[in-house]
């Protein structure tokens, strides 16, 4: 394709700028992504220790069935097709301490009876949570990026769908979960930060996985991040690493640029960030571009919480154990001096073959903490008390893990401990969130503007524009960034070329 339509450079090479880079090159833009790290995929990414792959980001992908709508707008980024997806009959199992356990089952007849056998006093909540799940399997997702006319026909289908929505919408995970009477039950919806989430979101979770259209694709979320990579190479875009941007260069209210770290210049017709909300806000512009609202969003919404990560690579086979367990603890876990897990997590990955040699596991266990301070000054001020506290906690998730798998111990090869220092040093992600706003009840579905008072020729994409983050608002948002660049300059959107099944 001629490329006449001007130069736009992003800023971030997450999921949001590789998505915006490929959908301007298909539209006539010469893209550029600058992204400060060495390797592209912001959150969205994995990491090797010897013969293990530990993946940080990716439970399930939105859009893994053929004939679902998110499908075709992957297919506009990359070949989505020549992923492999699996689709485990387990989403997830609650273990006790005390050898009861309950499997949360991605098909919902067999979540039903599942619940069922378990808490017949819950009978009635039960069978009114899978009647949602049910219902919701059948609602059509209104294309955001779409106006009234391309999206009609979707608002009237989902007429029938919009009390559930909002019953659903307006109760937090957690508040839903005391309708039940059985703790098992109750302990699936969520404590501390994640117990916020609004219901609609867990929801409609549990209906995409029904709907196999949650599937998880082998490779992780490097596999999405190098097919798009790849589909944008063949399009002449480009990816620039290990290029850290300093600050946007306005002239007369309007994004000429950027600066780099360093001094060097690029000139730009376009500016799109796709990096971290609030650094492009405050730092990269000086907060000069901000009103009321954009002050609001930042003072009262809030960020999903940080995390540590404790990564194993196990000499054995768990394939025995389920691939995502929660394990309900009788004495809490003590992550720092502000927080204390009473829920742990772990995912073994014995059905992803790329991530450990045969026989042999990689493990990973997630802890969510809101005191990123702590780890940031404990890694810049006393790096040996960082160290002893990386392997302190390391320490009692293995003992953790020992209850739930016998003898694990000595089959451990690797250890890796990352922190909220890790998070930020490495995506520079406000306040080590491990995506962006949480999705509340308050925060709702809705889409945060793209664009900053008062400043021409720059757009926003990814997580902080769209509450609940994950990979595919990082797409809806770069599409409708590019939407909104190419209708401002009388350029025709271009998709991608149609496509035969």
């Amino acid at each position: 394709m001629k490329h006449d339509a001007g130069k736009i450079i992003i800023i971030g090479g997450g999921i949001a700028g590789l998505c915006a880079a490929v959908y301007a090159q298909r539209c006539g833009y010469q893209a550029e992504v600058l992204e400060m790290h060495d390797s592209a995929g912001g959150l969205a990414t994995s990491w090797r220790r010897g013969d293990y792959t530990f993946e940080t980001c990716l439970h399930w992908l939105l859009g893994s069935n053929p004939d679902g709508e998110m499908h075709s707008r992957w297919l506009e980024v990359f070949d989505i097709d020549k992923l492999k997806f699996i689709h485990p009959e387990e989403f997830v199992r609650l273990e006790t301490e005390h050898g009861e356990c309950l499997s949360i089952y991605r098909n919902v007849d067999r979540l039903e009876a599942e619940m069922l056998n378990r808490a017949p006093e819950d009978a009635e909540e039960v069978r009114h949570l899978t009647s949602a799940i049910r219902s919701l399997s059948k609602f059509r997702m209104p294309d955001p990026t779409e106006g009234w006319t391309s999206n009609w026909l979707t608002y009237l289908h989902d007429v029938p769908y919009l009390p559930l929505l909002r019953e659903l919408s307006s109760v937090s995970a957690r508040e839903y979960g005391k309708k039940f009477k059985d703790p098992l039950l109750r302990s699936f919806f969520g404590e501390g930060d994640m117990g916020q989430l609004s219901a609609v979101a867990l929801f409609f979770s549990l209906a995409w996985m029904n709907g196999h259209d949650a599937g998880y694709p082998i490779g992780g979320s490097q596999a999405v991040i190098q097919g798009i990579i790849r589909k944008l190479d063949s399009l002449g875009g480009r990816l620039r690493l290990g290029a850290k941007v300093e600050r946007i260069l306005v002239e007369d209210d309007t994004a000429v640029g950027v600066q780099l770290v360093g001094g060097e210049s690029i000139a730009a017709d376009w500016v799109i960030s796709a990096a971290d909300g609030h650094a492009t806000i405050y730092d990269l512009l000086d907060g000069k571009y901000r009103d009321k609202a954009i002050g609001k969003i930042y003072d009262e919404f809030e960020p999903l919480p940080s995390y540590l990560q404790v990564s194993l690579g196990v000499a054995r086979d768990l394939s025995q154990q389920p691939g995502f367990a929660t394990r309900l603890l009788d004495t809490p876990l003590q992550v720092d001096l502000e927080t204390q897990l009473r829920q742990v997590s772990f995912r073994f990955f014995h059905y992803d073959p790329t991530f450990a040699p045969v026989g042999k596991t990689a493990v990973t266990c997630f802890l969510p903490t809101r005191n990123f301070e702590f780890w940031v000054q404990l890694q810049q001020n006393d790096p040996e008390k960082y160290q002893a506290e990386k392997q302190r906690i390391a320490e009692a998730v293995i003992a953790i893990l020992e209850r739930m798998v016998h003898e694990v111990r000595p089959a451990i090869e690797v250890i890796d401990v990352s922190t909220p220092a890790t998070v930020i040093r490495y995506t520079g992600n406000w306040k080590g969130s491990m995506e962006g706003w949480l999705l509340t009840p308050a925060s709702g579905f809705r889409q945060l503007p793209n664009t900053l008072p008062g400043l021409r020729h720059f757009m926003m994409a990814g997580q902080w524009v769209m509450p609940g983050g994950g990979l595919p608002s990082g797409l809806m948002t770069a599409r409708s960034a590019i939407q909104a660049i190419c209708k401002q300059d009388r350029v025709p959107f271009a998709e991608r070329p149609s496509v035969m099944r």
